[in-house]
This record gives C-alpha cells, structure tokens and sequence, in this order.
C-alpha cells in the first residue's frame, strides 16, 4: 500500500443535506429522530469550498461516501445528474492531489431498496452488486481505494435488533440474516471492483469494509465470567467479519457454517474506533451470553475523560484494537477516529494521544496505512441530531459558516510529522 493517507471523513446523508429519496430521510419525516438532517451542512451545494479548506490545511487523502438514493433514485433508473455531480467531486480533489477514499454504503438505503426488504431480501446481495458495478465503472479512473460497506454490525444493530434505526425492527433473527446478506455483499462487491480494475483499468485497487471495533474490559475483574463475555464480545463484535473475509470461512454456531465465495477479500482493514466499554456477564442466552455494557459512573477510578455523548476517551484502546489486528499481516488504515466536544481543547488532546497510540502500534509491527479523523465537519449526527459536534471545523447551521479550529492544524501537524517519521525510518530500512 502506498505511502500514508490521512485526512478526514464525511458520510453524504450527514453532510450534503436534502437527500430526500433515502430510508432515513423517511424516517426523520415520520418524527422517529429528533432532529430532521434538512440540508445538513449544505456539503452537496459547498463542496468546492469544503475541498478547498480540506486542501489548505494539507490533507493528501479524504474518505466520503456516495449517495446511493442520488444515484439510483428508483430501481434500476440511473441518475446522470448525480453520477456528473460526484465526477465533480473527484476532479476537485485530483487537482489539489487529495487521494479519494469512497465508501459505496454508509448507513442509508435507496426508498425503493427499503420497500423491497432492504437487507432483509436475499436478492439485496444481487441489487447492491449491480449498484457497486456501475459506480465502479463510472468512477474507477479516480479511485484506488473503496470502503463497500461502513460498519455493518452497527447499522444492523440499530436497525434490526435495537430497532432506534430504520427500518426499525427489533428481532435478532433478522439481524443475523441481515449480517449474511452484508457479509455476501461486500465478497461479491469486491470481486466486481477488482475483476473490473484487472480487466479495464489496469491499476492497483485496494478494497476493504470499515469496521467499528471497541475496546473490551471485564466490569468486573475478579469475574471469570465477565472475561468469558470479554472474549466472545471480541469475536462477534471485533473479530467474526473480518475473520470471515480474510479467511473465506463463516462461522457462527447454529446458524451458519460455509465457505464464502471468495477469500481474502479485505486488502487492507479499515477501523472505525472511538472507546471502551466494559463488560458484565448477563447470562446464558444467545445474546446475554456476550454481556451488557457496564454502566461507566461504577468505574469512575479508571475512566478519567468522557465526551460530550458520554463515551470514555480511552487512547490505550486505540493501541490494544491495533495490537489485536497484527496477526491478519495486513495493512489497517484509520477509517473514523473522532470525537464530540464542546471544548476544542479536548479535541486537540483527543488526536495527540490517539495518534501517540496509532504510532506506538506502528513501533510493535502494526502496518499503518492511513487515519481519517471524524469528522471534517460538524454534521448530522444520525439519531442524535445536531448535537453532538465532531468536526475540525465548526459549522454555523444557521448561516452554514465555517470556522476552522485549533484542532484542525494540530492534526494536520501532527500527521505530517508522522508521515515525515515514517518516511525516514523507510530511507533508514
């Protein structure tokens, strides 16, 4: 994998505003959020400014997502105006040298696709590879890494088991049909992107999913069994995907047992990592079996900092995931690494710690290919509204002004300095 990218990330329903044709602007209509995204952050009108500002701070790579609904706003009925606009998009960031990594599937879902099932419908493997293959084809002469689908276990968490999500169902039957189909339909994604690069473009491509993981840490630590809850946590939440998709072997006991249609179908790994949780054994059910969340006000000894949505800020996490992933022998990159604070100063520290963790890593073996802070911008923050702001740089709702912050420059300084350090220890290899 070539040189270190690093940057920021956006999602398109969070940041462009007025994508009405999408499972969740439906579900805001319908007051099941408390706030609507409306334009959001008027991205899809600003995003020249937006690159620009991307471009001044010195970002060489920038991770956003395309919007599925803009493109096929009705099934199998392909927008041109939207495929023209993203092209836009992609010039903008070549001519400033800003590496685009695409994600194809962050969260929201076509109104037609939810109608028909959404992930639920077995054919959904088949309608999102045929979506994949058409952006692919349309994009690929400006893109050498795609995310096909941004934290699967989380979107059909929310969605199918807790239900706060759309389509908002509650059955962990359904979720673990939807994990199937989402597991299938980043194997037969990948294999449309590469067999199209190896046919047509030419150039390397590297693909991957961008998968949440968190820390783990029994509540209790005399517990043997609030370790056990620890260890079969890990495995569902951190390691079964990319277990499956690295190896080709789906296992989950009593429910699926095959090899995939392809293996090794991760090229690097993509992670999403922003805290720790602990862990309290809860019983002998399928579910309890992996514990609940420990409320944190019982371990106020170890949990130093939260932020503003009440997650620790825990950078030794950052480290322990990354230490976790070595035995894969693959590249990881940084996907989203963020968090909401109402003092930018804690953001500041947030990225110089979590950054000290990423290098520490780094030191022990651990191929670091890129970090994309979360987020460029304040945004929508999916049922949480317009609270919660993550952004290096804060948006004015009312009037869509920019303002960068301090953080900002911190982590543009602070990756050159990390991408000048790995330059020299490479000259000194």
């Amino acid at each position: 994998m070539p040189g270190f990218l690093w940057g920021a990330a956006t999602s398109s329903h969070q940041v462009e505003g007025s994508n009405t044709k999408n499972d969740w602007w439906a579900w805001e209509q319908e007051g099941r959020v408390k706030d609507s995204s409306g334009i959001a952050c008027d991205h899809f009108q600003r995003f020249r400014e937006d690159i620009q500002m991307i471009a001044d701070l010195g970002h060489n790579a920038h991770r956003f997502s395309l919007e599925w609904s803009r493109l096929e706003p009705s099934e199998g009925q392909w927008d041109q105006s939207a495929f023209d606009h993203y092209l836009e998009i992609f010039k903008e960031l070549h001519r400033r040298g800003i590496e685009p990594v695409v994600t194809l599937h962050h969260f929201t879902n076509p109104l037609w696709f939810s109608q028909k099932g959404g992930w639920l419908n077995p054919e959904s493997i088949i309608i999102f590879t045929r979506y994949v293959s058409r952006v692919t084809q349309a994009f690929s002469p400006y893109v050498r890494y795609w995310i096909t689908i941004n934290e699967p276990l989380v979107y059909l968490y929310f969605g199918f088991i807790e239900g706060s999500w759309p389509p908002g169902i509650k059955s962990i039957h359904a979720g673990l049909k939807v994990l199937y189909h989402l597991i299938h339909a980043h194997v037969q994604a990948y294999r449309v992107i590469h067999q199209y690069y190896e046919d047509v473009i030419k150039t390397p491509v590297w693909v991957s999913i961008a998968k949440h993981m968190s820390c783990f840490t029994p509540a209790r630590k005399d517990s043997f069994m609030d370790r056990v809850s620890v260890h079969l946590r890990n495995w569902f939440f951190n390691d079964l995907m990319i277990t499956a998709l690295h190896t080709g072997f789906l296992f989950f006991p009593g429910v699926f047992c095959e090899y995939l249609p392809l293996k090794n179908t991760l090229d690097f790994i993509g992670v999403n990592y922003y805290t720790r949780d602990f862990i309290r054994f809860k019983g002998w059910s399928l579910m309890n079996i992996l514990g609940d969340l420990d409320d944190k006000a019982l371990h106020e000894n170890e949990v130093k900092e939260l932020n503003v949505m009440g997650w620790e800020v825990f950078p030794d996490g950052l480290y322990h995931v990354l230490k976790r992933l070595r035995r894969y022998k693959l590249p990881v990159m940084i996907m989203e690494n963020g968090i909401c604070a109402k003092d930018d100063e804690q953001r500041v520290r947030f990225i110089q710690d979590h950054l000290a963790a990423l290098k520490r890593a780094a030191s022990e073996g651990v191929e670091i290919g890129g970090y994309f802070y979360w987020s460029l911008l304040d945004n929508f923050e999916w049922a949480h509204g317009f609270g919660p702001r993550f952004g290096i740089v804060e948006v004015d709702y009312a009037t869509q002004i920019r303002i960068i912050r301090k953080s900002a420059y911190v982590l543009s300084e602070s990756c050159r300095n990390l991408v000048n350090e790995r330059v020299h220890a490479e000259r000194s290899f």
